[in-house]
Parts: C-alpha cells; structure tokens; sequence
C-alpha cells in the first residue's frame, strides 16, 4: 500500500468517522422526544397522544418537503457545507425546543429541526458513497447506519436520565449542544470526485442520463427515477419499513408503560439497552453479509433485505401481544435484530441503483417518499387509533405494515435482476 493510497483510505475512515457520529446524534436528537412523552402528558403541557404524535408528524413534515431541495444542491455543488449548515440549524432548533413553554412552541421548534436533518440526511448518503468502493461499500454503510438504533437508543436513555434528575427542558439542550462542535469539523472534511471509485457500469450508467438531457441537480431527475421500477419498489418497501420501525419507536416506551406496567425510567433505558445491542449486531452482520451476497448477485442487498424483513413479523407480531415479560422481551430482541439486518443493505441499494451524479436526488426522493408514507404519519395515526380505541391495539398495524415492507423489496430485487438480464451482458 502506498503512503498516497493509505492517505486517502485514512481521509476516508475519518470521514466515515464524522458522518457516523453526525448521524447518531441525528437520531438521538429524534427519539429523545419519545423518551419524554409521559412528561410531555403531564401538568404544565399536558398534552394528548395525539399532540404528542404531531411532534413527531411536524418534524418529518418538514423534513420529507425539505430534503428535494438539498437533493438538489448535493448534486451540483459543495457537499460538505450544506450539511455542515443543517446541522447548524438543528442543534440551535433542538436547543429552542427545551425552552418552549406551550404546545405550539414546541411544535414550532421540532419542525424548525426538520430543515437542518433534511439537508444531512439528503446529502451525507452521496458523500459517503464516494469515500468508498463498491465492494466495501455495504460496510461502510452499515458502520454509518449503526448510528441510528444507538443514537436512537442515547436519545431513549439520555432523555430518561435527563428527565428524571434535571426535567424535560434540559434533555433538549443535552441533544442540542454537541452539534454546534460536529458542524464545525464537517465543514473541513474532503469532498470526493463524484462516482470517482465506482465501476464503468455505473459510469455508463450516468452517461445515460446526461444523454437523455437529465443535468445533475435539476427537478427532471426526480420524475426520471420514479419511472425507474427498482429504485421506487425500494422506496415504497422503504417507506413501509419506516411507517412500523418509526411509529413502534415513537410510541414503545409508552407502550411499556402503559401496557406492560414497567415503570418510566426502565421503559426508556430498558427498551434502548435493546435498540442499542441489536441495532448494533443487526446492522453490523447485515452489511457484512450485503457485501459477501454481493460477489454472487448484484441483487444482494435487496433480497436479503426482504428474507430477513418477512422473517421479523412472527417475532414482531409476538412482541406486542404475548403476556409473558419472559416471551415479550425474548420477541423484542428477535424482531429487532432481525429488522436492523435491512438498514445498511436497503440504503446501499438505493445508492447503487442511480448513477453517481444522481445520488443526493435519490436519497431527498426516497426520503420524501418513505417519510410521507412512512414514520410522518405513524406517530399521528397510532396515536389516533390509541385514543379510540387503546394502546395496545393501536400498535398490531405495525407487524402487517413489517409484511408489506418485505414483500415490497422482494419484489425490486427481481424487478432489478430482470431490467439487467434485458440490458445483456457489459461490454
């Protein structure tokens, strides 16, 4: 290896490194409202689940209407910046919100953090790409993707501890702080050649789209890549997967609580012990074995996305209606496990799928769509059904929803293998 080639792997590792740790306070910031939605019901808020879902809702709302246009400036300009300013936005948001005082302030400032998320979320996919080969690619981001259960699972247990010994306010502004210090070192991180490390396929493939009079960046890439089969089979499987992994995220502390009998502070820390330990096996072995299925299908991360989402219903299904804490809690950490496997492989496919020049629109597009039909309006809904009905009940939308997911994913894996066979072999 030369000492040029162990720079760049060097800039790239530290890359992945900054983008990682971005990404777990993301979600950390996310989810440390759903650790603080019991205090949120009680006296001066005392707001009903319904309100408490929109927090969530608002949030994405902005997110989702948001992310195409920071598709857009992440395909024709400076990566690094732009999300070096979101984050910015978020953290200050994340801060306001720990010093609202009334329902609609806190709304205000959870849907403010939505435009500082969209432009990470958006842009630091096409970033990563191309830091890395193909071949290594399904690791990398699976390495960046485990940040969202663990920083998921600090948000659940940060905010419990926070709330317990300092109160809801102050738990924002622990989530809030160390942003301002990450968005500092994202704006001197390298920005890569786009689609430099990827194979003449994908070269071909972009120059397709340049031929068809598509430009990076412009509004005509997001209706070329929804007439793409594949890449919107995996969208919807992806909003699917988002709509039952968001809304049981948002509302299982409650649900321990509520349902179970479990007292708040082991709702919360209990529950994000287990997002953190099968978040991170789950994540971990499912981009490793992406990338090892990759030398035998290009498919790959796809089709093993679906198996091992359809293998997570019966254990998701038993999670939420076995009496058991023994039975419960062995079917959590099952579905769980199981359910994190998708997260590096179903993002990596999406990237693989579009050519290089492409990547940002795709990911503000799947993030549009998987939000808009997924965890935007799961919160809200759950909370709806809960209150006409109960809690319990509300939540068993979630294992049918985990089917169609799979199903869906199934289906652009062999939609995909077919407009390749179509295409014959590469020259």
């Amino acid at each position: 290896m030369t000492d040029s080639t162990r720079t760049v792997r060097r800039a790239s590792m530290v890359s992945l490194g900054v983008l990682t740790g971005v990404n777990l306070l993301n979600y950390l910031d996310r989810y440390v409202v759903s650790a603080l939605l019991p205090a949120l019901q009680r006296a001066p808020m005392g707001l009903d689940d319904f309100q408490l879902g929109t927090l969530m809702s608002a949030f994405l709302i902005v997110y989702l209407l948001t992310a195409p246009i920071f598709g857009r400036l992440g395909d024709r300009g400076s990566r690094t910046r732009p999300i070096a300013i979101g984050v910015l936005i978020w953290s200050l948001a994340t801060g306001l919100s720990g010093l609202a005082h009334n329902y609609l302030q806190l709304l205000g400032a959870r849907a403010v953090v939505g435009i500082g998320e969209a432009a990470y979320g958006t842009i630091a996919p096409a970033l990563l790409a191309d830091y890395f080969l193909p071949r290594t690619r399904g690791r990398a981001f699976a390495v960046f993707n485990m940040a969202i259960p663990v920083g998921a699972a600090l948000g659940y247990i940060v905010g419990g501890i926070v709330l317990v010994h300092y109160g809801w306010h102050a738990a924002f502004y622990v989530a809030g702080i160390p942003g301002l210090v990450l968005a500092a070192w994202i704006w001197r991180l390298p920005d890569p050649p786009r689609g430099a490390l990827d194979t003449d396929d994908v070269a071909v493939a972009a120059g397709a789209g340049m031929a068809l009079g598509v430009k990076p960046g412009s509004w005509r890439v997001y209706a070329r890549l929804l007439r793409q089969r594949p890449y919107l089979l995996t969208v919807l499987g992806y909003a699917a997967y988002t709509f039952a992994v968001g809304g049981l995220a948002v509302w299982m502390p409650t649900f321990l609580e509520q349902v179970r009998g479990v007292s708040t502070a082991q709702a919360t820390e209990g529950f994000g012990a287990i997002v953190v330990v099968t978040g991170f096996l789950g994540t971990f072995a499912g981009g490793w074995l992406g990338d090892y299925w990759l030398k035998f299908s290009r498919q790959a991360y796809l089709w093993m996305s679906g198996w091992v989402t359809l293998l997570a219903v019966p254990a998701t299904y038993l999670a939420l209606t076995a009496s058991s804490p023994t039975v419960f809690y062995c079917a959590l950490v099952v579905a769980e496990l199981l359910l994190f496997m998708s997260t590096g492989p179903i993002n990596t496919a999406i990237v693989n799928l579009v050519s290089p020049t492409e990547r940002a629109c795709a990911v503000a597009l799947s993030i549009f769509v998987m939000h808009a039909l997924g965890d935007a309006i799961s919160p809200t809904i759950i909370g709806g059904v809960s209150d006409a009905t109960s809690l319990g009940k509300a939540v068993l939308i979630v294992p049918f929803v985990v089917v169609v997911s799979g199903a869906l994913w199934l289906l652009a894996a062999r939609s995909d293998a077919r407009a390749v066979a179509a295409l014959g072999p590469a020259s």
